[in-house]
């Protein structure tokens, strides 16, 4: 990767401790530390950089104080649209429901917003599988299920066997 994408991957880190709040025990789990995995997952597997960029922030407008602006003039207008695709609508109370709408909503934008997704789901899995937690991974595999009820079937990329395997793992929580 190119020593400008480096630079603005730190700018990135930089502006989540700037704008999210800390994260104690009563958090599922830790918010910052989650969102540098996340992108540094799509960085190590050679990603574009706004995937990179939005893979590591995708978290900004949802738990943090940034706005939309900030980070659109931060970090440009695609890295934007990006995180707004893997924003949750909380006005939406059916877990279920709210779950098919974020991932119909990555999958209208694209295979890079359903890429980044995928990485945060991914991880979650991995976070969740450590701490035991059931139903967070039942959490993961109602995403996991709706990213292949939804996803375009020429959306290929290996992230999507990855995210197959931990299905498959987990496939005894599904609802």
């Amino acid at each position: 990767m190119t020593k400008s994408l480096n630079i603005k991957f730190e700018n990135g880190v930089r502006f989540l401790v700037q704008h999210l709040p800390s994260s104690d025990e009563s958090n599922r789990k830790p918010v910052l530390f989650h969102d540098i995995r996340v992108g540094v997952y799509l960085y190590n597997h050679d990603y574009s950089e706004d995937v990179v960029l939005a893979g590591l922030l995708h978290d900004a407008i949802e738990w943090s104080s940034a706005t939309r602006d900030m980070v659109k003039d931060e970090f440009g207008e695609n890295v934007l649209k990006l995180i707004l695709a893997n924003t949750k609508d909380d006005t939406i109370e059916d877990k279920h429901e709210k779950i098919a709408e974020l991932i119909q909503r990555c999958v209208k934008n694209g295979q890079d917003a359903l890429i980044v997704k995928t990485a945060d789901i991914l991880d979650s899995f991995k976070w969740y599988a450590s701490q035991d937690s059931i139903e967070q991974l039942k959490y993961c595999m109602r995403n996991a299920n709706a990213i292949f009820k939804y996803k375009e079937n020429d959306f290929v990329d290996p992230i999507f066997d990855e995210l197959a395997t931990w299905k498959q793992k987990f496939e005894h929580l599904s609802e």
